[in-house]
């Protein structure tokens, strides 16, 4: 009987070891390459912002997953979300929560903005966080977006993103509006 729980203790604790996240929130490679990016963004980014930036981004994704309840690939716990089993996870929780979160840091050499990608694909918009240089455009900037691989971050200059074409928030949001007051869905003013 000793033997038995001894032996189960050891799987408990392989099954606790092989679950565990590696230390640097996505693995210090992966973060020293997206700071890297971050600072490739132009010579007047702070080093220690882009790798502030770039570990805070890996970290506060896996927060996010956790604090989301992510077990699913991105769709179906969008499916889970709408039907009010999941908290949160929306692409647009994601942006908003990466956004919140990387402006607390009130960098100086880096600006957080916000990203939608219209619909290519079943009607749906992507949105997604990046920072980009002050005052620059989101086109010169590095997209943030832990949504496409459900709480792993993906990561890539807006322009080299192969999945999305990206367009500034407020622009996709006024034109919106300007289509429902064609529509006559909302009044003008209101």
């Amino acid at each position: 009987m000793k033997t038995f729980a001894v032996l189960v203790s050891l799987v408990a604790l392989l099954f606790v070891a092989g679950c565990a996240a590696a230390p640097g929130a996505g693995g210090g490679a992966e973060v020293a390459k997206l700071a890297a990016g971050i600072r490739a963004l132009g010579p007047e980014v702070d080093p220690e912002e882009a790798a502030r930036a770039a570990e805070i981004a890996y970290s506060w994704s896996q927060h996010l997953a956790v604090e989301y309840e992510i077990t699913d690939p991105p769709l179906v716990h969008n499916t889970k979300v709408n039907m009010g089993l999941r908290p949160r996870g929306l692409c647009w929780h994601w942006a908003e929560d990466m956004e919140k979160r990387l402006k607390q840091e009130n960098f100086r050499t880096l600006e957080v903005q916000r990203a939608i990608a219209t619909p290519d694909f079943l009607g749906i918009d992507h949105s997604t966080a990046l920072v980009s240089l002050p005052g620059g455009t989101i086109y010169d900037g590095m997209v943030l977006d832990p949504w496409r691989n459900g709480g792993k971050l993906f990561w890539s200059p807006t322009l080299a993103d192969p999945r999305y074409k990206w367009r500034p928030q407020g622009e996709v949001h006024a034109e919106k509006r300007r289509l429902e007051v064609a529509r006559g869905k909302i009044a003008v003013g209101g």
